[in-house]
């Protein structure tokens, strides 16, 4: 899961001027002022989220000849893994989910940039940015998600402010949590989920398990409704309805494949396919996902529109060379869109970037793993895997038999979580 720290209006606004960026046919970018002038070897790493700081942080650790600079719109970061407990009224607020830039920044002498991108020329190996441009050697992309809000009628930006999102945590989380605590007693929330894939696999049922355990806690008498574009639940689906009938029976209403095409902010309804009418006092629509903008403004997503082709291996571009994309954005096999293999495919690609520049012989991609999703306060469970490349098909893969679930609801699985983050964390952030 990452959080919503740009204006949409400013982000819609800004699409209009560099949507075109590095697409055939397309003015090329215009280098405008040089804020740093390039003297050595360097990396452009533009997102400090899961992916950004560790592939910063691990290409300046593997070799400190080369100049890395980090590119990132704010000044902290706040996590979307474990944003739903927010929600659920188990963390107070989202400060132990954010992070700030400058213990990582001084430990390991990134350059740090704190901008918008607004194009990037992929022939001329350079970036604009609010600031001036930036020269690069390689460039990094790790811009999470955006939203395929063509998709879905009536979604806008007016709607937002009324039927939060929260799939990029900040404003939209803490909109989304006051429209809970505000809902009267016997109220109805509703909680849409579009077709996978989409950004962290079982983060739509752990949300409504957070949702559920904060009503039940609160306002016993609602309920949540479920309208799941899927066919069933995506992910770790036996130990989510194993959890949902242990603690939430009457409080959840599941509906699989129900695709929501249009909302009515001003009525609060949501309709399926069009036709079908369901009606919340609380509503989080969760729209259709693609990679985040700045992808679309380098040129290196797909003929599908929505996601980014990579090497399995150095996770470059198969558009453009010399631009890597790691984390949500990109095409990464059987690897979900998630936090830790985010983490795990900045190293493979750190690694790999720091072989290219000096020559080496590129190391085999070897990626793990963990996603934990909170039933309770004190329960949670697990899916974890193990990946590497199919030469052959030139595709990440599980290794046979790394994926799987535990066998049962536990209470060590909520005590790992948290350890799991809090280290996490860590790493991104010193």
């Amino acid at each position: 899961m990452t959080l919503d720290r740009r204006s949409f209006i400013k982000l819609i606004g800004s699409a209009s001027a560099v949507s075109l960026a590095g697409c055939a046919g397309a003015p090329a970018v215009q280098m405008a002022n040089e804020i740093m002038p390039k003297t050595s070897r360097r990396v452009v790493v533009v997102g400090g989220g899961y992916g950004g700081t560790i592939a910063a942080k691990y290409i300046r650790m593997m070799d400190k000849s080369i100049e890395v600079v980090m590119v990132e719109r704010s000044d902290h970061y706040v996590s979307c893994p474990f944003s739903n407990l927010y929600l659920g009224g188990i963390l107070k607020d989202l400060s132990p989910l954010t992070i700030k830039y400058d213990k990582l920044v001084a430990n390991h002498g990134i350059k740090m940039v704190q901008a918008e991108v607004t194009g990037v020329s992929a022939e001329g190996k350079f970036i604009n940015t609010s600031k001036g441009s930036i020269r690069y050697d390689h460039l990094v992309l790790s811009p999470g998600i955006d939203f395929r809000l063509d998709e879905m009628k009536g979604y806008d930006a007016a709607a937002m402010e009324v039927m939060p999102h929260a799939w990029k945590a900040g404003p939209q989380t803490v909109l989304l949590r006051k429209q809970l605590e505000a809902m009267k007693d016997g109220g109805t929330v509703v909680l849409t989920i579009p077709l996978a894939p989409f950004r962290c696999p079982p983060g739509p049922y752990e949300r409504t398990s957070m949702i559920a355990y904060y009503l039940k806690k609160h306002k016993p008498k609602s309920k949540i409704i479920v309208l799941d574009a899927n066919p069933g639940i995506v992910s770790k689906a036996p130990l989510f309805t194993k959890g949902w009938k242990k603690h939430y029976e009457g409080i959840i209403d599941y509906r699989p494949a129900k695709k929501v095409t249009e909302v009515d902010a001003k009525s609060k309804a949501v309709l399926v396919e069009g036709v079908e009418d369901v009606r919340g006092d609380v509503v989080n629509v969760i729209p259709p996902q693609k990679a985040g903008h700045i992808a679309h403004v380098a040129g290196v997503v797909g003929e599908d529109k929505k996601w980014c082709p990579v090497d399995p291996t150095t996770f470059e571009s198969t558009l453009h060379k010399g631009i890597h994309v790691i984390g949500d954005a990109c095409v990464a096999g059987a690897m979900p869109k998630s936090g830790y293999a985010a983490n795990s495919e900045a190293k493979v690609c750190a690694t790999n970037i720091v072989n290219m520049m000096n020559g080496r012989e590129i190391v085999d991609m070897s990626g793990i793993n963990t996603c934990y999703s909170y039933l309770t306060d004190k329960e949670a469970i697990h899916v974890t895997g193990v990946y590497k490349v199919d030469k052959e098909k030139n595709v990440i893969v599980a290794v046979p038999g790394s994926v799987g679930i535990p066998p049962d609801l536990n209470e060590l699985d909520a005590i790992y979580a948290d350890s799991w983050l809090r280290n996490i964390l860590i790493e991104m952030s010193t």
